[in-house]
């Protein structure tokens, strides 16, 4: 079953002219910089990035820096409601209409103001201030290897391996980039050779707060939230629908362990609507009454869904982070992922770790089998057991601190400034 909690939405940006900086009151550091953030338009509908870009801009604004926004204004994308058409005009806006802005706006900016690409993606605007102070984050480079035919789960069309291309060729002329992860930063060096590159590991901060509470008052509170019974545990899993977050996987795993065990604890997957290929597995499944998609859910919502969980199930066969792992720790759930970076990455030791699904069809369901006996292994685990693994993961989610990944961050930003 499906069930709508609330109509979603996407972080607002504030928007200004070139001087328009907003600075906090707070004492400022021995050295105030001038940061333009650079990102997505807000009519792509991005939920993950502009809460990231949020996080530097708040993180920095509080540190004393003047900080700005700059990205595409929504102008030919309004032309149309049809989705393609959008899709067209909205290039037309990001790479016709904003890089003539972006040209014209230069001189207003003061020269050692650091621009700050807050996505690889954004690769073909980074030409366009490659010879002022600036940093490129990378989050992940899916979309690219796919175009070159490096992930065969993920083929590209011709026209989008020459998007791809664009981007690629984009960012190739950057020299300064800060990883969230060790696996970004292996794939970054794949696609850049250059002695003088800057390449800095920083690990996300978690984008919001994330404690443990106790798991029944929240399967009470969650559950009221989603109109479930809830009461005795349940299985999640919190990603969207993209290829790589292999929701169908998720949904084989709990078949095959509810086909081994004497349990009936239901699976919430929160996200996005599932979509057509999703609904096939759902719909074939056995335990279908017990499977719930749970859309829209309110962010305030999510930290008791985690502590509420009886396992966190995160099967991803790619990311670029994936901070729901990092999130379910924190807030004291035991979490199964792949054993690929950059989840291994995440979980550290304290997660139980799966091999990634395989793209053969005829090896899924010997998959499945594997992912539901590590399932069964977790959720008859002792007290004492339980409580270590908890544990092991809220000291292993200390990490990912927010503070300490914005002071590294500045650290960056000042060194790349000074230079």
């Amino acid at each position: 079953m499906t069930i709508e909690i609330m109509a979603g939405t996407t972080a607002h940006l504030p928007s200004g002219s070139p001087l328009d900086f907003v600075q906090n009151a707070k004492p400022v550091p021995t050295k105030t910089m001038n940061i333009v953030f650079l990102t997505h338009p807000e009519f792509l509908g991005h939920v993950s990035l502009p809460r990231f870009a949020g996080m530097l801009f708040d993180g920095m604004r509080e540190r004393g820096h003047k900080v700005q926004y700059l990205s595409p204004k929504a102008r030919f994308v309004n032309l149309t409601k049809s989705k393609v058409a959008k899709k067209w005009l909205g290039y037309i806006d990001q790479y016709l209409i904003f890089p003539g802005e972006v040209k014209r706006s230069l001189k207003n900016y003061p020269s050692d103001t650091l621009f700050v690409f807050t996505d690889n993606a954004l690769g073909p605007w980074v030409p366009l201030l490659a010879h002022r102070p600036h940093v490129i984050h990378c989050h992940d480079f899916m979309a690219q290897q796919s175009a070159l035919g490096m992930i065969v789960e993920n083929p590209t069309r011709w026209s989008g391996r020459k998007y791809q291309k664009m981007i690629v060729d984009g960012y190739c002329k950057g020299r300064n980039f800060i990883s969230g992860s060790e696996n970004t930063r292996k794939v970054l060096q794949k696609f850049i050779s250059c002695d003088t590159l800057r390449s800095e590991l920083v690990y996300n901060g978690l984008h919001q707060s994330f404690e443990q509470f106790d798991p029944g008052i929240s399967r009470a509170v969650v559950g009221k939230e989603f109109g479930l019974e809830l009461s005795k545990g349940y299985l999640l899993h919190v990603g969207g629908n993209q290829w790589y977050k292999n929701r169908t996987g998720v949904i084989e795993m709990y078949d095959s362990w509810r086909s081994r065990t004497e349990m009936t604890l239901p699976l919430v997957l929160v996200g996005l609507p599932p979509t057509a290929e999703i609904m096939k597995t759902y719909s074939s499944s056995a335990y279908k009454t017990d499977i719930h998609f749970v859309t829209n859910a309110k962010d305030r919502i999510m930290n008791l869904t985690y502590s509420g969980a009886s396992v966190f199930l995160f099967p991803s066969k790619a990311e670029g982070f994936g901070w729901p792992a990092a999130e379910a720790m924190a807030s004291g759930c035991p979490v199964i992922t792949t054993n690929e970076a950059p989840m291994t990455e995440v979980a550290g030791t304290a997660g139980f770790l799966i091999p990634k699904k395989p793209h053969q069809q005829s090896l899924t369901a010997a998959w499945a089998q594997e992912a539901g006996a590590m399932i069964e292994k977790v959720l008859t685990m002792s007290y004492a057991e339980r409580q270590s693994v908890i544990d092991a993961g809220l000291a292993n989610a200390k990490r990912f601190d927010t503070d300490k990944a914005l002071d590294r961050i500045e650290s960056i930003y000042l060194d790349i400034v000074r230079s």
